[in-house]
């Protein structure tokens, strides 16, 4: 089964699908501006996912809607902009030994690869003078992260003639955990439904308080989550038929959920998240934010597969010959029919949903000036969560009336230092707007960092008052 095609393929897919163009895991052009800065810049239905909290602060619209904010971007902090453009767009002309060697070696990275998509379809917020703040919305998530120990990597590009097979004997080779370990490859595509509310509980001339809390439901699309580490495996695959891929040899198993391919995205997987936050706003200057997204768990059951610690296997072939990156790297850590593991079909699995505590200080200056600095701290390693903290600095300035500029700097969470850019036009009951997360990534060789966020149907009306 090739498992491996999802976490990359089903990204280019969505990308390709919405016209769309943006990076990490929150992609509102305003928060991808500013290097995902947001938990006190996050207002009306943006605050969906950062920190509920939001919806009731001051200044935020008393009514805003949205028509298709989102985007899609890719990173690594090993490959070049050739080597990503060469995958992006495979060919089947084959690769030297020379060539082969080479990828094996920048494949060897923690972050050899990173791809993600967030589109909302549509977003609603409202605030009642009585009843509090409330917002919905549909956003399709997608995370993909690829990590290669060296091993992995030259078993991927070298295939039988990778360096650990030299001497290979059934009965002594290694385990995959001790082969392996620190290789992992992990995706998932959410589509989610998500509910908030946030309410005023205190309101003083110098210091107002709020709370709020949401929740979602979500629809699993697909999840490959292969981690390998030092004594410890995990490996497991659900993906919708939407994928067209062939389960023919397994559909009478007994232990295999088999779905067939119908109309729509046929999720094989459901869960629910929790979000709680709390803004604070002291005097007319200072915000504050916190809150803890994404609690809760996913259940996956269609076309579900797993795999368990086993020896390492001699593969059959010579790696991946050519740029069809996807397909080789299906067969050789999926279960293809050359494959360095063996999986089994399952009939359920539960699985964390990727949890983050966020943190967040902001300055407000002027009408024209606000500065914001946010920390993101991930609570579990599961598919979908960033890989490393990140910490980041933004900045939203109005030259004039009807622009804002967006900047700042981040890093972490898998993609390095960031030097974002957006650019914002705004009225007072419009706005559209672009944006990229990291400036140099757009135009560097090395490490390419290429992100960018667009918005051009958001309404505002009204506004909150203290």
């Amino acid at each position: 089964m090739k498992t491996i095609r999802f976490a990359l393929s089903a990204g280019l897919w969505l990308a390709t699908a919405t016209g769309l163009r943006a990076q990490t895991e929150l992609n509102s052009f305003s928060i991808v501006g500013r290097g995902g800065v947001a938990n006190t810049f996050a207002n009306d239905y943006q605050a969906l996912g950062v920190n509920p909290a939001n919806l009731a602060r001051t200044g935020n619209a008393v009514v805003a809607f949205t028509i298709g904010e989102g985007g899609v971007g890719v990173a690594s902090e090993s490959l070049t902009r050739a080597q990503i453009r060469a995958f992006l767009r495979p060919s089947d002309q084959p690769l030297t030994l020379a060539e082969r060697q080479g990828l094996a070696r920048a494949f060897t990275s923690e972050n050899a690869l990173n791809v993600n998509a967030d589109v909302v379809p549509l977003a609603v917020s409202a605030s009642f003078p009585v009843l509090g703040s409330f917002a919905i919305s549909n956003r399709q998530r997608l995370v993909g992260h690829i990590a290669l120990n060296q091993n992995a990597a030259e078993i991927l590009f070298l295939g039988q003639d990778a360096p650990i097979y030299a001497n290979y004997n059934p009965a002594t080779s290694p385990l995959i955990t001790e082969a392996l370990a620190g290789t992992e490859f992990q995706g998932t595509w959410y589509n989610e439904f998500n509910f908030a509310f946030a309410r005023r509980f205190i309101t003083l001339p110098l210091l107002r308080v709020s709370g709020g809390v949401g929740y979602r439901y979500i629809q699993g699309v697909g999840v490959v989550d292969v981690r390998v580490e030092s004594g410890q495996l995990e490996a497991y695959s659900a993906v919708s038929p939407l994928f067209d891929l062939d389960y023919s040899k397994l559909a009478s198993n007994s232990s295999f959920n088999f779905q067939e391919r119908a109309n729509g995205l046929q999720p094989v997987g459901r869960g629910h998240g929790v979000d709680l936050g709390v803004a604070v706003e002291a005097g007319k200057m200072l915000r504050l934010g916190l809150s803890v997204t994404d609690i809760g768990k996913m259940t996956w059951e269609g076309n579900l597969l797993t795999a368990s610690d086993q020896k390492l296997k001699k593969l059959q072939s010579e790696g991946l010959d050519s740029y069809d990156f996807l397909n080789h790297a299906a067969e050789i850590f999926a279960s293809g029919t050359d494959s360095v593991l063996t999986y089994k079909p399952s009939l359920e699995r539960t699985a964390s949903l990727p949890t983050k505590l966020r943190a967040g200080a902001g300055l407000r200056i002027s009408n024209s000036l606000e500065l914001g600095l946010d920390v993101t701290l991930p609570f579990n390693n599961v598919a979908g969560n960033i890989t490393s903290p990140f910490v980041g600095a933004g900045i939203d300035y109005k030259p004039v009336r009807y622009l804002r500029l967006s900047s700042g700097v981040s890093g972490g969470a898998g993609y390095g230092f960031s030097l974002p850019l957006g650019v914002t036009f705004t009225t007072s009951l419009y706005e559209f707007g672009v944006s990229t997360r990291d400036v140099p990534g757009l135009l560097a060789d090395k490490g390419p960092y290429a992100s960018v966020a667009a918005g051009f149907v958001r309404f505002r009306f009204g506004e909150i008052k203290d």
